[in-house]
């Protein structure tokens, strides 16, 4: 088989936040952008990298999901353990002072992790949990 990542999906409440994070502070591309409201499911990817996305989609849009379900998945993004996200840099300091430069809550500084790596981790509007990993 030949396989390739894609897309990944997190959630977003706030189209707009998390688009103005993942635009303007991490510096992606804006893909695509369809729906209105808050009902937008957003694509967006590192520059240069066209065959990797990440769908911001609304959580519970999907008509399959119940009522509790919606619920559990709202308290679950507003503690930040719905969705997370790994990305790499190969310098790592370098985005870690960009990204904590504006208003985004830093979760981790960057940390020699006892596993064997080092990364940092902040958090989008949404709470999803954005580790990056030094490359290297």
């Amino acid at each position: 088989m030949d396989l390739t990542i894609h897309t990944t999906v997190l959630p977003h409440e706030d189209p707009e936040a998390s688009l103005a994070f993942f635009r303007d502070v991490l510096g992606f591309e804006v893909r695509s952008d369809v729906g209105q409201g808050r009902a937008r499911w957003i694509t967006v990817g590192p520059p240069g990298q066209p065959g990797t996305s990440i769908l911001l989609a609304p959580p519970a849009a999907d008509p399959g999901i119940t009522r509790d379900e919606r619920r559990t998945i709202t308290e679950m993004m507003a503690k930040g353990t719905y969705g997370w996200i790994l990305l790499a840099a190969p310098d790592l300091d370098a985005v870690f002072r960009e990204v904590s430069a504006g208003d985004t809550e830093v979760v981790q500084e960057p940390t020699q992790q006892p596993y064997g790596v080092r990364d940092c981790a902040f958090r989008d509007p949404a709470g999803n949990l954005i580790r990056i990993q030094e490359l290297g």
